[in-house]
């Protein structure tokens, strides 16, 4: 048939030869001549027409179809979740003395270090307590030494009974007790002396020191509500990440029962820009607690911040590795539809070349892919490419997804983009 096709025009061309020859015969009358070419014309446009069908039913054959062959692999499971920058570190300076802030002693906004001293409060009174506690301690020291030497005194006297020995008694009694106000006058030095060191306030640790809330003239004291000023450590810099307490269960319940592996503990930053910051970090532990009023679990992960970009208090988004799910299959997401049920199927390539219908399990997607964790088997060619139309049992022509040739429609006979 296809050999009639190819010459359809020879075909025509002989017909009118045909009338040429008529016309050279004895000249027939003029209703012959119409009879005949109208038969031969007839002849070459139904050869003609015979050929065209023949083509369309060509193009009506199994239709190419681009697969993939898929194999199982672990597929790690990604989650994402809110959360807020917390400093590594925080601490709020607070004076433990009373008195008027004389000097601000740090530039606001800087890095300070521990123990760098940071306001001065009026130091007068204290200096004055330190004075009088030493002169009370040298007081105490001479009546010791008084009391000391007199039980000494007393003390061959008695033996030689020349005294009394109550009297003896009471002298020694007496020597100890000077010994004791000695140390009680020096206790009091040393407390008039913290007191004093404590007029200059410093940093108790190292970080960045925010604004002074106090000024300079301020009157201060160790039982005020507010802080001096507030320094925080940024770097590292902690995240705080929340997650549902039933993902977490289920997630714990998947591990138990060996459908996935622990993940790692790597952690990627989203900022509210959508950029991605450049630093890893790794996840610290999560809470043993769940708060009742939102229902789920904190989560703390802790990042590097060398140059100082995330700030307590920022949103982000945490991106991690939560788990690895053993023997999943990645399949592309053209490849995936879903029925009126909502439940999900592919085709796949079945034995003599036929389109077979694969009801699958794909709960979520990874990139371009479903993952796929249920209703494939190792080595399935997933059909990816000419899934429209397609039919349980239908004969189909497969050829590797990618390879450079145009895929045929069914429905139009062209080619398909």
């Amino acid at each position: 048939m296809q050999g009639r096709v190819n010459r359809g025009p020879d075909v025509i061309e002989a017909a009118l030869g045909r009338l040429a020859i008529f016309r050279n015969l004895a000249e027939p009358s003029t209703g012959l001549r119409l009879a005949l070419g109208c038969a031969a014309l007839g002849a070459a446009v139904t050869l003609a027409g015979c050929g065209g069908a023949t083509r369309d039913e060509g193009r009506r054959g199994s239709p190419d179809v681009g697969f993939v062959v898929v194999q199982p692999t672990p597929v790690p499971i990604m989650t994402q979740l809110g959360g807020r920058t917390v400093a590594f570190e925080s601490s709020e300076v607070r004076p433990q003395v009373s008195g008027i802030v004389q000097k601000r002693l740090f530039t606001e906004g800087a890095l300070v270090r521990a123990g760098q001293p940071l306001f001065q409060i009026d130091p007068s009174l204290y200096q004055a307590a330190v004075n009088q506690a030493a002169a009370n301690l040298q007081s105490a020291r001479a009546s010791a030494e008084a009391a000391s030497a007199k039980a000494q005194r007393y003390r061959p006297l008695a033996a030689m009974q020349a005294v009394a020995e109550q009297d003896y008694t009471d002298a020694l009694a007496a020597a100890r007790q000077a010994r004791a106000a000695v140390a009680q006058s020096q206790a009091a030095l040393d407390t008039a002396r913290i007191n004093l060191r404590f007029t200059t306030v410093p940093a108790p640790i190292g970080g960045r020191i925010g604004r002074s809330l106090f000024t300079v003239g301020a009157l201060v004291g160790a039982s005020q509500s507010g802080p001096l000023a507030v320094i925080q450590r940024l770097d590292p810099i902690n995240v705080d990440m929340q997650q549902s307490s039933a993902e977490l269960v289920a997630m714990k319940n998947a591990l138990a029962r060996g459908g996935a592996a622990a993940g790692s503990a790597a952690v990627r930053l989203k900022l509210e820009d959508g950029s991605d910051y450049a630093y890893p970090g790794t996840v610290q532990f999560s809470e043993v607690t769940v708060n009742e009023a939102t229902g789920t679990v904190t989560l703390r992960a802790r990042f590097p911040n060398p140059q100082g970009l995330l700030l307590p208090g920022m949103f982000v988004q945490a991106v991690f590795e939560q788990a690895v799910q053993q023997g999943a299959y990645l399949v592309p997401q053209p490849a995936l539809a879903r029925d009126v049920n909502g439940d999900a199927f592919v085709f796949v390539v079945g034995p003599g070349n036929k389109a077979v219908r694969r009801v699958v399990k794909a709960d979520r997607t990874q990139g371009g892919n479903w993952v796929v964790t249920a209703g494939l088997s190792p080595g399935d060619r997933v059909i990816t490419q000419g899934t429209a139309g397609l039919k349980q049992g239908m004969p189909v022509r497969p050829v590797a997804a990618g390879t450079p040739q145009q895929v045929r429609a069914r429905a139009s006979g062209k080619p398909a983009g």
